[in-house]
């Protein structure tokens, strides 16, 4: 007579999964990376260094050409080597702005929001994120394009009426004063991408705000320009960095109190977009 003997078999035990909490820095670190796996992003800081860079020194070169020749520009005659080496703040604005419109709009334009906003159902923070890392990344190569620029460009103007150092009044904070714009221009540029949520139309808008509306600006009667144009957002930015100042313009302080107000209305409005409608 055989006997079954039963053994008992040991309860299966699932591994329990890893508890992941969604945190401020990781989505910062999320989107850091997603920030430099695309080509883009180097290719276009590149191109705002470039800028930033090139067009300094060719300024101070022109400056010191006519200078020598004895036939100096108009536009030149009152120039210093600052307000020479930041020429090129205007053509990298454009690179820098228009990258921070693909940081946040690219990804509508590849569907790749909705696995983001999976991961981070509160959706506010993907944006404040993004503002954060890109506006970081666009201060420190603005701040650095600016010292260079200056670095060679005082050297090719030495020996001219425009010649200045590092500690000369006011130099260094125009310098960084640059880089701030700058900077604030690349978030300008991720709010607009959140906020219209097309490429096209964010760079449009961007480059209408900075360029196209101080030129239409210039249409008005002298009572309405004066009143007005101090305001707008490229001529505050450029209030920031500039070395001199007068009756027409903002103080670096002013001037950088009002571009701040552009900047939370572009954010308040991709914030109010990204909280209240689908992607």
């Amino acid at each position: 007579m055989s006997t079954l003997t039963a053994t008992a078999e040991e309860p299966r035990t699932t591994p329990a999964r890893p508890a992941y909490r969604v945190t401020g820095r990781r989505v910062l670190a999320s989107e850091w990376a997603k920030l430099w796996s695309l080509r883009s992003t180097w290719i276009t800081l590149g191109l705002g260094l470039l800028f930033l860079v090139a067009f300094g020194l060719i300024s101070a070169s022109r400056y010191k050409s006519g200078i020598g020749s004895g036939h100096m520009d108009r536009d030149f005659a009152d120039s210093t080597a600052v307000s020479l080496s930041l020429f090129g703040t205007n053509f990298a604005q454009l690179a820098l702005g228009v990258l921070g419109v693909l940081v946040t709009a690219g990804e509508y334009s590849t569907g790749m929001i909705r696995s983001t906003l999976a991961a981070v159902p509160r959706r506010l923070p993907v944006l404040w994120s993004k503002a954060a890392v890109f506006g970081l990344v666009a201060l420190v190569v603005g701040t650095v394009g600016g010292f260079v620029a200056f670095l060679f460009g005082s050297g090719i103007v030495s020996g001219t009426p425009a010649a200045m150092s590092l500690s000369h009044a006011g130099v260094l904070r125009s310098l960084l004063g640059a880089g701030l714009y700058l900077g604030l221009v690349g978030v300008i540029g991720t709010a607009l991408g959140a906020l219209l949520r097309s490429v096209a139309g964010g760079i449009s808008v961007l480059v209408a705000a900075l360029m196209l509306i101080p030129g239409l600006i210039s249409l008005l009667s002298s009572s309405w320009r004066d009143d007005i144009s101090p305001y707008l957002p490229s001529n505050a930015g450029e209030s920031m960095f500039a070395l001199t100042h007068d009756s027409t313009t903002l103080s670096p302080g002013a001037g950088l109190m009002v571009f701040l107000c552009w900047t939370a209305l572009a954010l308040g409005g991709a914030a109010y977009r990204l909280a209240r409608t689908d992607v």
